[in-house]
């Protein structure tokens, strides 16, 4: 295989892998053991960009990082998130100055670290003034707690609002942006993604894959397979329409005259993206790490880029 590509996060002097390792699979789909061998395999590869939640599976994925990189955790950047209701109490949620320093606080335990590289807004907070936030992770920021912030599922303009106020009150200020964004969801195109090439933020996509759609695992005419994640799952049938699974049909034989998936083609596309910084993928196992690592390796031509639109088109 190739030496893994480093790409800046934005305009921040931090290099991260092209590809990198989403933890939502783990404690659910990975138990402890698993998820130390897929870790593990990525790093391996170079992949160094870790990114979890406090609310994936419960807070057990930040515990099974932290006990993963132990002993290696000079070669892993950690990326986490707050924001995400994770308790019954009035305050566990949202973007507050209370919420974001106790969320940091709780996720610093589980990781078992005393730094975490990556700290991202999960979810735009209406309710709590940007102001407050962004002084928040300031402090986080000062206090040597948190190296860099970014957030996720956010609007362009509340992208904008946040830079903004970073400047005028002298505050740290976002590097990063998580957005979902793959073949067949491109609405970061509008404006998101030129946002964030204008003002220098890092574009890290999640759902590379669209939850699985861009493996061909899912057959037009035919129920979704046991054990994916659209089997038994009414609000999934939105993702399955017919003329998507034709669309991922044509690119998947575009993509084996090729000698590719249509899986690879999806993280390769991404990659060839501007702005991207980092592809979260998610895993199972760790074979799939290392096709994911290889996938990047695919260079797609602007031919190529301009081929696959014309098939996305019909």
């Amino acid at each position: 295989m190739e030496e893994m590509e480093y790409r800046q996060l934005g305009r921040s002097g931090l290099r991260v892998s092209v590809i990198g390792l989403g933890g939502n699979t783990f404690g659910r789909y990975a138990d402890e053991q698993q998820t130390a061998k897929i870790i593990h395999q990525a790093l391996d590869l170079g992949i160094n960009l870790v990114d979890t939640a406090d609310v994936y599976n419960g807070g057990v994925s930040e515990e099974l990082v932290g006990k993963a990189v132990r002993g290696r955790r000079d070669e892993v950047l950690i990326a986490t998130k707050v924001g995400i209701r994770n308790g019954d109490g009035p305050n566990d949620g949202g973007s507050s100055r209370k919420h974001v320093i106790e969320g940091c606080h709780a996720s610093l335990r589980r990781l078992n670290v005393e730094t975490i590289d990556l700290y991202q807004i999960h979810r735009f907070d209406s309710q709590t003034p940007l102001t407050e936030t962004l002084s928040a992770l300031n402090d986080l920021v000062r206090a040597g707690k948190v190296r860099y912030i970014g957030c996720s599922n956010y609007a362009a303009w509340q992208v904008v609002q946040s830079l903004w106020i970073s400047e005028r009150e002298h505050l740290a200020r976002f590097v990063s942006v998580q957005p979902e964004y793959n073949l067949l969801t491109r609405r970061i195109e509008e404006e998101l993604a030129p946002c964030c090439q204008e003002f220098g933020l890092g574009i890290i996509p999640y759902y590379p894959l669209a939850a699985g759609i861009l493996t061909g695992k899912y057959q037009p005419g035919q129920p979704p397979p046991e054990g994916t994640r659209g089997h038994n799952n009414p609000n999934f049938a939105a993702r399955l329409k017919p003329e998507t699974l034709q669309a991922v049909q044509r690119l998947d034989a575009w993509a084996h005259e090729r000698d590719h998936t249509v899986a690879e083609l999806a993280l390769a596309w991404l990659a060839a993206r501007p702005g991207i910084s980092t592809i979260i993928a998610g895993t199972t196992r760790p074979e799939q790490v290392v096709a994911n690592a290889r996938a990047a390796e695919w260079r797609l031509t602007p031919t190529d880029l301009t081929a696959i639109d014309t098939i996305l088109a019909g």
